[in-house]
């Protein structure tokens, strides 16, 4: 009789592991397959079944498979030594005993520990190996189950819950396959290939087999090596097109998850589509057919585009038409909407904005519409813009295309379309370009508006909605920001700052918080403070430097870049480090003197004993004459650098003078010179804050 052959676990080997689904969702995948690697990789080395060795790990995805090949993975975890706590010393000989005996070990073999709660026995033990075969399918099912989708499903008869159907699992260890269930389903060797033109079964016979075997019947499992060959015949064919792709890199991603074996064909359309914006027709043929537009030297929109196509074909002729007719509907949607829209001017639009709730607690459109148009007159008019009446008038248009058909249909185009709507109505091309630009930035890294009247309806959009939400206590928590105020006020401190607008944040949000009258500012102005801090610590300046000009709540924050490189200037200074000491000792005298009641005016020179304080009166009158014409033209660096000087006289003031002496007269005079010696150097920054 025969027996049975049964492979062995390796020592060690590769181990594959696939789990073949419908569908995936495309925006998420690559996301969710780098998640489901790192938490199969992570449960092999919690069990000691992997180094922590990332070298040579792989990441395959799919629009039906999520997979990953992890080298070098043991069969078996090598025994480890470890040790049991067990009974009191104190406790029965029998319980003793009973530990020793379910231990596996001698009595005599045991050891007292001393604890905080007294001696007790230790054994000495050996810990057994994790064995693959046993531990994997939980690793695998445990993993499923941290991925980071928001909804899961179950299908058939089965309790299995994934964000997709799963029909095959593939789990092998070098030439093996690993028993386990995973999803309802046991694991075998066995997977599919493209789904038109692929076999429907693949047999493995060795888990690093996998992508070469994939490669052949049309897979191209890594995400990443078929996102760049994608790329890489986009640009070809969009070279020999002689056009542009434009920004494509999004939905570049999106494409590399609908394919599996990628093709790039051209196709193209009626020219006579073009006279619709051509924001519309890109974002129709992006969002909703996943095709690449293709853009003059210019940028201009022209009458073609690129396809995606998970067929590789000799002739893509009928590929390529029948995309072709599928885009033209679209094209033919956005030309009605544009032509119905114009039908009607925005100005006629505006009285529905009634209709429109923007808040329950904040009123309809409309009404935030006119506490827009109220703010963006008071910033124009504190930007002495030319027409104060075109910010005005751009604010009571900007939401007006709200209810137009090409934003309900595409609401990524509220204020472009405005702009076409306006301009198309006979509005000044200042008006049109401010109802734009008034909701940038929109992301990180957008562009601004331009000039001030864009900037006004901007500023005025973004501090209606943050005083307006603050007032009813809408306010982030954590990561949850529902209504964007991070970005808001991120956007606020952007325009001010990067165009170099002479206004005040603190007045900015004051005027904001004008129609919520009785409500409390204080939370608004500390959220702006820490979006302003992190958004100098971005752009590369250390938390000591940005914490001594926000420090001093500044007015002017269009200021703040020249004042935070006047610090670093002057931190790079040999006295900068004892002179932010000498200040920080200062505002510590200062502190200790007020609390208990001292009181102190301006310095009096003739009232000063010691040469040293007079030399430190003499030299601080000196820097700060210096100092002065160059903190009004601006010269922040400058100004720090002048009092510089004061680094030996400060030195020589506190080994020689005694502040806080008994002579009251005296006591006061020397509090006032430090006062004033405060005054000068932190006058726009806290210098203090320099200091280790």
């Amino acid at each position: 009789m025969s027996k049975k052959k049964v492979d062995k676990a390796p020592k060690s080997g590769s181990l594959l592991v696939e789990l073949l689904t419908e569908e995936l969702p495309p925006k998420a995948l690559a996301l969710v397959s780098q998640s489901f690697a790192d938490e199969i990789f992570n449960g092999l080395v919690r069990h000691q079944l992997k180094l922590r060795d990332f070298f040579g790990r792989r990441v395959f995805a799919t629009p039906r498979r999520l997979a990953t090949l992890i080298p070098e993975v043991l069969g078996e975890a090598p025994d480890r030594a470890g040790e049991m706590v067990g009974p009191s010393v104190k406790a029965p000989p029998e319980a003793v005993a009973g530990f020793a005996r379910k231990n596996g070990v001698e009595i005599a073999a045991l050891e007292r520990r001393d604890t905080p709660k007294g001696a007790v026995f230790i054994a000495r033990i050996t810990l057994k190996g994790a064995v693959l075969d046993a531990v994997l399918a939980d690793v695998v099912n445990d993993a499923t189950r941290k991925l980071p989708i928001p909804k899961v499903m179950r299908w058939g008869g089965g309790e299995a819950q994934f964000v997709r159907p799963v029909h095959r699992l593939v789990m092998m260890h070098g030439k093996r396959v690993v028993p386990g269930t995973v999803l309802g389903l046991p694991a075998g060797n066995t997977t599919s290939g493209h789904r038109f033109m692929g076999a429907a079964s693949i047999r493995l016979s060795d888990a690093g087999e996998y992508e070469v075997k994939l490669r052949k019947d049309r897979v191209i499992a890594d995400f990443a090596a078929r996102r760049s060959e994608i790329e890489r015949k986009l640009l070809a064919e969009a070279t020999r097109q002689k056009a542009g792709l434009g920004d494509y890199q999004d939905l570049l991603d999106e494409v590399a998850a609908l394919v599996e074996f990628p093709a790039v064909y051209p196709g193209a359309f009626d020219a006579s589509f073009l006279e619709v914006p051509q924001e519309c027709l890109i974002l129709t043929m992006r969002q909703n057919q996943k095709y690449f537009p293709l853009f003059s030297p210019d940028a201009k929109l022209l009458p073609k585009f690129l396809l995606v196509s998970n067929m590789r074909v000799d002739d893509p002729r009928p590929i390529v038409a029948g995309n072709e007719r599928v885009v033209r509907p679209r094209l033919e949607d956005a030309r009605f909407f544009f032509n119905q829209d114009r039908k009607i001017r925005l100005e006629a639009r505006v009285p529905l904005l009634a209709k429109v709730v923007f808040h329950n607690k904040l009123g309809s459109q409309l009404e935030r519409m006119q506490r827009i148009k109220l703010l963006a007159g008071e910033i124009a008019r504190s930007l002495r813009a030319d027409d104060v009446m075109q910010a005005e008038r751009a604010a009571e248009l900007s939401k007006a295309d709200l209810l137009t058909a090409m934003v309900g249909e595409f609401p990524e185009l509220q204020g472009v379309m405005g702009r076409y709507y306006a301009l198309h109505d006979g509005e000044q091309r200042a008006v049109a370009d401010a109802i734009e630009q008034h909701y940038r930035p929109r992301f990180a890294g957008d562009k601004l508006p331009e000039g001030p009247i864009a900037s006004a309806v901007a500023l005025a959009d973004k501090l209606d909605s943050l005083a307006g939400l603050f007032s009813i206590k809408e306010l982030p928590t954590g990561d949850r920001d529902p209504f964007g105020l991070r970005r808001a006020a991120l956007g606020v401190i952007r325009i001010v700052v990067e165009n170099q607008l002479p206004l005040s944040l603190r007045d900015l949000v004051d005027v904001a918080f004008g129609p919520f009258r009785g409500k409390p500012q204080t939370d608004l102005k500390m959220f702006f403070t820490e979006r302003m801090r992190s958004y100098f610590l971005e752009r590369g300046y250390s938390a000591n430097e940005v914490e001594a000009v926000l420090s001093l709540n500044p007015v002017a924050i269009a200021l703040i870049p020249k004042q935070l490189e006047a610090v670093r200037a002057f931190s790079a200074l040999p006295e900068a480090a004892s002179l932010a000491a000498a200040n920080k000792r200062i505002a510590n005298i200062l502190r200790q003197a007020e609390t208990q009641g001292e009181s102190f005016a301006d310095a009096d020179v003739s009232a000063l004993k010691e040469p040293a304080e007079i030399s430190l009166f003499e030299a601080l009158q000196t820097a700060s004459r210096s100092a002065k014409p160059l903190f009004d033209s601006g010269d922040f660096a400058g100004y720090l650098k002048a009092f510089a000087s004061l680094k030996s006289p400060v030195d020589s003031f506190f080994d020689a003078v005694m502040v806080m002496t008994e002579d009251k007269k005296l006591r006061e005079n020397r509090l006032a010179l430090l006062t004033d010696m405060r005054k000068a150097m932190n006058r726009f920054s806290d210098i203090s804050k320099l200091a280790a």
